[in-house]
């Protein structure tokens, strides 16, 4: 059955999650700790990583210890002495009954995870005490993240502004981890000027690897093949959460962790939200649908957005709606250059749009009217960059300069709307910035509206799923 894999010859060979990451090569990790070190120079830095999860769920390692150590442990540590040059892992014991009986392999202490991690010496956790005490008399410079930590389905704001909710809130008021941590180190290490690690980790995720780049483009095509497979099964009657389910089946088939966010799926009066995710309407024939989904896939994120008709066909206004719409978002994406900054592409960008708004044949005043909105936002914008970085978080890191270089990653996503009648258009693309310019990674997926009707007039999954009983399947 041509369905029950789309697109077989664009899909490579699929791993699930190991134990034990295989994600980068030691080496990947190695290079970053070595950068580390020649920001701390004589100091020292000290990560702790994940606590195990509050109950049967997969363990996703904290994204900066995951970021200098691809290990996926609960409760590891790690110190990277910039003196020494050298970098210290510690780890809970073996649990001979966990593993031989319930969970399987895990990374232990000795010189086996040392081999495997390429981290010099692997020591057990409760040797952390006697390194700290080491530490305490010379009294070194030391590193350690502020930040709280972040995991699956989250960026680093969405961590930092849960962690204030809850220290500011008067019938809570813990800490984060990471506060009660810096305050121990603080308590331990009394001679120690102790700074914030985070800065200098931003700065190395900032630009990315030829290795993360890798990540990233799989972690975009899954992405594709999701907001492809959801595009072809759409038909009115369905829920919005029934073209998650589409994008899910995707994500893990192809070896998601599972997604980088929540599925923005929005349909009707629903496209007006940027972040709209109860995903509980259900589609009508009429309606446009916003299909916003990404995977976590390998600890890289992705971040797509494609608009299609409910029932495939696009009416002649949504027609009007969408073309102006992908005119001025095209005008805006082929202004990317190497080298420049945000603000002189948004102004040759909007030379691009005012020749597409005077050539264009509007018969819809409220269609003109929320183009020129659309345009004079542009015009007048002050910000300093075009969209959101992506990486380890769907909203990553900002990028480490002000103009755009080689190795960085954002998306666009500017939405126009109709506010009277609540509905709007957003798309949104992976952009990578290269020697000569922008690669889209996710150029393949279909925006023009040929080829997105095109594709809905294919079958989708539940076609398949119902075709042995034709009378159970959603009108």
């Amino acid at each position: 059955m041509r369905l029950l894999f789309l697109l077989a010859a664009a899909l490579a060979p699929a791993l699930a999650q190991p134990v034990f990451t295989d994600v980068f090569p030691p080496e990947e990790y190695a290079a970053r700790r070595v950068r580390v070190m020649q920001k701390i120079g004589d100091g020292v830095a000290i990560l702790q990583g994940t606590t195990e999860r509050p109950g049967e769920q997969p363990l996703r390692q904290s994204n900066q210890f995951f970021y200098v150590t691809g290990v996926v442990e609960p409760r590891a540590m790690l110190v990277i002495d910039g003196r020494a040059r050298r970098s210290i892992l510690f780890l809970n014991p073996r649990n001979e009954r966990r593993e031989n009986a319930m969970f399987g392999p895990g990374l232990y202490p000795g010189d086996e995870a040392a081999r495997a991690t390429g981290i010099e010496s692997v020591l057990a956790r409760e040797e952390f005490v006697k390194v700290v005490a080491e530490l305490a008399v010379e009294g070194r410079a030391i590193y350690t993240p502020y930040r709280p930590e972040v995991l699956g389905s989250a960026s680093s704001s969405d961590a930092a502004a849960l962690a204030r909710a809850t220290k500011n809130d008067p019938w809570d008021g813990r800490p984060s981890r990471e506060e009660a941590f810096l305050e121990k180190l603080k308590a331990v290490l009394p001679r120690s000027e102790i700074a914030n690690l985070d800065p200098i980790l931003d700065e190395l995720r900032g630009t990315k690897s030829p290795r993360e780049i890798a990540k990233l483009r799989e972690a975009t095509r899954i992405a594709g093949l999701g907001i492809i497979e959801a595009m072809r099964d759409t038909k009115p009657g369905m829920h919005e959460y029934e073209l998650q389910a589409d994008a899910e089946f995707v994500f893990k088939k192809l070896g998601s962790y599972g997604a980088a966010y929540f599925a923005l799926v929005a349909t009707g009066k629903n496209t007006f939200y940027s972040h709209y995710h109860k995903d509980t309407a259900v589609l009508a024939d009429g309606d446009l649908v916003q299909f916003d989904y990404a995977p976590d896939y390998k600890n890289y994120a992705s971040d797509v957005t494609r608009v299609w008709p409910a029932n495939g066909k696009f009416t002649p206004r949504q027609r009007e709606f969408y073309t102006i719409y992908l005119r001025l978002y095209r005008a805006l994406m082929t202004s990317i250059r190497v080298h420049a900054t945000a603000a002189d592409i948004v102004r040759d960008a909007v030379k691009y749009m005012d020749a597409a708004m005077a050539s264009y044949p509007f018969t819809d005043v409220k269609i003109k009217d929320a183009a020129t909105r659309f345009v004079e936002r542009y015009r007048t914008s002050r910000a300093d960059s075009l969209g959101h970085t992506v990486g380890m978080e769907v909203h990553d890191v900002r990028n480490p300069t002000a103009t755009m270089e080689p190795g960085q990653v954002f998306t666009i996503e500017p939405a126009m709307t109709i506010p009277d009648e609540h509905v709007g258009i957003r798309l949104e693309d992976m952009l990578l910035i290269t020697e000569t310019g922008y690669e889209n990674l996710s150029a393949f997926v279909p925006i023009e509206i040929a080829d997105i009707e095109k594709m809905m007039a294919e079958p989708g999954l539940s076609d398949a799923m119902y075709r042995e009983k034709p009378a159970n399947r959603r009108p």
